[in-house]
């Protein structure tokens, strides 16, 4: 199992922020749901600048900031002040989450927990299953093997499913797991599947169109 490792927040500025302070669009749909069905105890699992967490904990939500980055739980603190929003923080692997069996009822983690390699992936699905309530509900995102990522050979091949990105950047030799459809009904076999959908992104840099495919997943803990 290959070591854990997070974003390196601390080269992304000020000015470079806007982007991971403004919530994703499936985000809004999550706040929906879930508040309609009377889900309060609400996990960020890899919260980075604290986006999701402070749109869950403007709405009434109890929110707990998970991450491997102190850097990224000080800044979501420092935020959270101004907003006058108490959360409860901690630092740590995902590997071994530092939470209560059954202490959320929803949990969401957009490009988190495929920073992990084969075995990592399933240690992380389990310890989700663990602090998950019965009924509770997580809404994460795996890279797509159809995406470039995964499919070029410049990044090393850790196992059949891992690439270690080697691009400078705030992920330069983080892991990262890819996944297709067959493979995300067999990890997550002891959930019930609410959806499955692959979306595609694309972004042009210096006038080059590139894309990126990823798997969005809503599961559910039986009770």
């Amino acid at each position: 199992m290959i070591e854990s490792k997070g974003w390196n927040w601390k080269i992304v500025k000020e000015n470079q922020e806007e982007i991971w302070k403004n919530p994703s669009i499936e985000s809004y749909y999550l706040l929906n749901r879930w508040t309609s069905q009377g889900k309060k105890e609400f996990l960020d699992l890899g919260c980075g600048l604290g986006r999701h967490s402070i749109l869950f904990g403007k709405n009434g939500f109890n929110v707990s900031c998970f991450d491997i980055s102190q850097e990224a739980i000080n800044r979501t603190k420092e935020w959270a002040e101004k907003e006058d929003l108490k959360f409860n923080y901690k630092v740590g692997d995902m590997l071994k989450l530092p939470y209560e069996d059954e202490e959320f009822d929803c949990i969401y983690c957009r490009n988190v927990i495929s920073h992990t390699d084969t075995e990592g992936m399933k240690q992380v699905i389990k310890e989700l299953y663990r602090v998950m309530k019965d009924g509770g509900e997580c809404y994460l995102t795996l890279g797509s093997k159809d995406t470039w990522g995964f499919k070029q050979d410049v990044w090393p091949l850790i196992d059949d499913n891992t690439r270690l990105k080697m691009e400078e950047g705030p992920e330069y030799k983080t892991p990262h797991f890819y996944v297709d459809y067959n493979l995300v009904q067999e990890l997550f076999k002891e959930f019930r599947i609410v959806n499955i959908y692959q979306v595609v992104d694309y972004f042009e840099n210096n006038d080059v169109l590139s894309n990126s495919y990823h798997y969005h997943v809503l599961i559910h803990k039986e009770c």
